[in-house]
């Protein structure tokens, strides 16, 4: 198929883009290396769920090891990158929580002194956001005091639940913020999506099609319109003509046969590890450190969102086995840079369920350290079975040039393509963030009459956000791409 456009990855990135390519009336071609999600694996309504969950629905392709996975190497790192390679990308297994950027976070050198502003605005994207919100079918609720006013999400949020209740009195008790959280979950049925029956299960294949995952808010409509989403399709090099223009990409098939696909555009979407893999991976005598490189950033500036938890134990019952995971409730109280506390910038708290019993057991959301294997075992999991509930701390970390992607020189994937490897290492400013925030959100489980708290300082598996890597700017010597 003859491509105006080719995207590679068909995760988010690469279905919002479709959409609006396709809508245009564009011939799009789409190269994605996984396969369809097998929902048949998401039995959330077997006893057995909680056993299989962690080994079909693994969001670490280090553990998954499947033909489509590349293997990672994080022995450098502290913290592990979790990704899906499959139509939907990470969509498939995300917790839904769903986070607009601050107005602050555009202007860090500006506010703060820091990294670099972005060459866009809040205002810029506003409207962006909107009509992402509407096809992913968000529910929340308008009105958020933390954000500048505008409008709201398509569907209401779910009814707070009893440890949102008591957490949200807390927050009003100390004069904290809290808002009903926005997550990509349907709470009423919506286009493609069916209403959220709130089984907890968000990251480990929604069985139910509530959540907004692209392979079932995107993909099914686009292929409809004629988009080619070719699966399975392990891209290994981007070809470039002698002006220095890509023309396409050169992919294997599952049987590992090599094609050549031609486009006029093409566009990467393959995450914050896999975009600059494919760029290193395309260097060739025109562009020996790899493609868009001239800048030397490209796989630099590797952000992953430090995360911790803090889980209060209560003495009733919070129902915290069920509901949306997904977040509550979220708090931005302290997202800002306050300068006396000795760090730069906040973090993003989500308040959660803590799931089933074999949850109870492990590091997320409690922490490796924290274990109730042994002597303790049965007393750990009266107290923390249904009367739990757990702070999600997403810390914002700084864009260092020591944290990066790379090639690896030894790992390979199934098809002999050089693996990347991941250097990360935690700033003093997210150790000192994070500290902070812990601390507070200890605070606040205990005002809401928590009788022991549980304190997971960083849970290693974790990666969810892979930022950076590929910066934006206005200054190509200072920038991977631009503003647009």
């Amino acid at each position: 198929m003859e491509a105006d456009a080719l995207i590679i990855g068909a995760g988010p990135t690469g279905a919002v883009t479709a959409k609006r390519l396709a809508e245009c009336g564009m011939r799009v071609v789409v190269l994605e290396q996984g396969k369809w999600p097998d929902y048949s694996k998401a039995r959330a309504g077997r006893m057995d769920f909680e056993l299989t969950a962690g080994r079909d629905w693994a969001a670490n392709p280090n553990r998954r090891q499947l033909a489509e996975d590349y293997p990672i190497n994080d022995d450098e790192s502290d913290i592990s990158a979790v990704l899906y390679n499959a139509v939907g990308g990470g969509t498939v297994i995300y917790a839904a929580h769903w986070q607009r950027n601050m107005p602050s976070d555009f202007r860090v050198r500006t506010l703060d002194g820091i990294a670099d502003d972005w060459p866009l605005t809040y205002e810029d994207l506003e409207p962006f956001y909107e009509q992402v919100e509407t096809d992913f079918g968000i529910s929340g609720l308008a009105g958020d005091t933390a954000f500048p006013p505008g409008k709201g999400p398509p569907l209401p949020p779910p009814p707070l639940a009893p440890m949102g209740r008591r957490v949200a009195r807390a927050h009003n008790r100390l004069g904290w913020h809290w808002w009903p959280a926005p997550n990509a979950i349907a709470t009423r049925p919506y286009k493609s999506l069916n209403q959220c029956t709130q089984r907890a299960t968000c990251m480990w294949g929604c069985v139910e099609g509530a959540k907004g995952s692209v392979d079932r808010t995107h993909w099914p409509e686009m292929v409809a319109r004629g988009i080619r989403l070719v699966t399975e399709a392990r891209v290994s090099r981007l070809e470039v003509n002698s002006g220095g223009l890509v023309t396409g990409a050169h992919y294997f098939d599952a049987a590992g046969r090599e094609h050549f696909q031609k486009a006029d555009v093409t566009i990467v979407g393959a995450n914050g590890i896999g975009t600059p893999r494919l760029l290193l991976l395309s260097a060739s005598g025109q562009h020996p450190d790899g493609l868009a490189n001239s800048s030397g950033l490209v796989g630099k500036r590797l952000m992953m969102h430090p995360f911790g938890t803090v889980v209060g134990l209560f003495d009733e019952d919070l129902g915290s086995t069920h509901g949306v995971w997904g977040q509550h409730i979220h708090s931005l109280e302290f997202y800002e840079t306050d300068a006396s506390r000795g760090f730069v910038r906040g973090a993003k708290w989500g308040l959660q369920p803590t799931g089933g019993p074999i949850s109870m057991t492990r590091a997320y959301p409690w922490g490796a350290e924290n274990s109730i294997w042994g002597d303790a075992f049965h007393d750990g999991i009266r107290k923390r079975l249904g009367h739990s509930a757990m702070w999600g701390i997403i810390a914002e970390d700084l864009p260092d040039e020591s944290n990066r992607v790379v090639l690896d020189k030894e790992l390979k994937d199934g098809s002999g393509i050089p693996a990347p490897k991941i250097h990360y290492r935690m700033s003093e400013n997210s150790h000192r963030l994070l500290e902070f925030h812990l601390a507070r959100a200890r605070e606040s489980l205990e005002a809401a009459g928590a009788y022991e708290t549980v304190i997971a300082p960083l849970i290693r598996e974790t990666g969810w956000h892979l930022l950076g890597t590929c910066k934006m700017g206005t200054d190509p010597q200072t920038s991977v791409v631009n503003e647009w």
